[in-house]
């Protein structure tokens, strides 16, 4: 869940980040916010990076909180495209596979007023080859990079419209060489990342996060779903930690459907993480049907920092204050309460 409260200058990991991740630790795992790579890999204001030493040292304070707790956390490695704007890139365009317009919009911060708002995103520029080879270097760095930062392994964010996602779609990848045109050509970004990421920290600590059913920013590709279906097979063949699925959450969204999810099932052994608008019956059917191993929870872990407990001993939800999500302070990150013990309620009776 992008919170956007790094330390600036820098989008440097802090100590208000690391008590917010300790409080979570009851997670089974924890994956971090999304990280940029590198500085072209940056499409919000405030979100944090893994590419300076700097930043490493700030990571290590959230880790070191969260193994103190007892939790286990996986770094997302992102580079966002062409979700992103030229105010955090000199005034240079964002980068994508292709020139091509689409809509999408972004949360940046306005210098003028302090204020964070909603900005569309322009038509990017096409990488080059080069420029490909050296953002796969990228992803290289930083889950080394994160290694270093004390987490237990990394999550390539390969979903929701960003870099990898868009080399795998038609309607974001209209690129003639190795890396367009074809299903396997779309994949050879997805699979240089991956492979590199397996070569420099273990398949073991490598994962990948992937969304088959998004059709929001320009993705609704024709061809994605065999695409995933491909990708799902190469990373069997890797022995990589997990696949992490994102689906769809809002209203009208595209069904998940079971044939889909049996489909990634029989190309895919290992385990399965689900997320998307899940609550307690509907994770306990997934799991059930055998089609997640895990199922991961955003919004809900915001306002609930126990909710591990709070689901097992059916305990009330808290609402998260959705203008408090993007930057800030304290308020609506840090300061939800978890529910009270028995000890703790019987102290204040007394």
């Amino acid at each position: 869940m992008t919170r956007a409260r790094s330390t600036q200058p820098g989008d440097i990991p802090n100590a208000l980040n690391a008590r917010y991740y300790a409080q979570r630790a009851s997670a089974a795992l924890i994956v971090s916010e999304a990280t940029q790579i590198s500085p072209q890999g940056k499409g919000y204001s405030f979100t944090p990076g893994i590419y300076s030493q700097e930043q490493v040292a700030g990571w290590r304070l959230i880790t070191d909180a969260v193994h103190a707790a007892g939790g286990r956390i996986f770094l997302q490695l992102w580079h966002v495209g062409r979700i992103s704007h030229p105010d955090f890139h000199n005034g240079e365009l964002p980068v994508a596979p292709s020139a091509v317009p689409f809509e999408a919009k972004i949360w940046k911060v306005n210098p003028a007023t302090g204020l964070g708002e909603m900005v569309d995103c322009p038509t990017p520029r096409a990488l080059g080859k080069e420029e490909i080879h050296g953002i796969v270097n990228d992803f290289r760095v930083g889950a080394r990079n994160a290694i270093a930062a004390g987490f237990d392994g990394v999550e390539i964010h390969g979903a929701n419209g960003y870099l990898v996602d868009q080399f795998l779609r038609t309607t974001a990848n209209t690129r003639t060489d190795e890396y367009g045109g074809s299903r396997e050509n779309r994949l050879r970004f997805l699979k240089e990342v991956v492979s590199a990421v397996v070569e420099e920290v273990g398949a073991e600590r490598t994962a990948i996060r992937l969304a088959p059913f998004l059709t929001a920013r320009g993705m609704d590709c024709p061809d994605i779903l065999p695409t995933i279906l491909d990708a799902t097979a190469f990373l069997q063949t890797l022995g990589i930690a997990y696949l992490h699925l994102v689906e769809a959450d809002w209203d009208d969204a595209p069904q998940f459907t079971e044939a889909f999810r049996a489909d990634v099932r029989a190309r895919f052994q290992r385990p399965i993480i689900v997320a998307g608008n899940y609550d307690l019956d509907r994770a306990n059917w997934v799991i059930g049907k055998g089609y997640a191993d895990l199922v991961a929870f955003g919004r809900p872990f915001v306002a609930n920092p126990d909710l591990p407990r709070r689901l097992l001993e059916h305990l009330p939800l808290a609402e998260f204050a959705g203008d408090t999500l993007f930057g800030g302070d304290e308020r609506g990150y840090s300061d939800y309460p978890a529910w009270p013990t028995a000890e703790a309620t019987n102290a204040v009776r007394a």
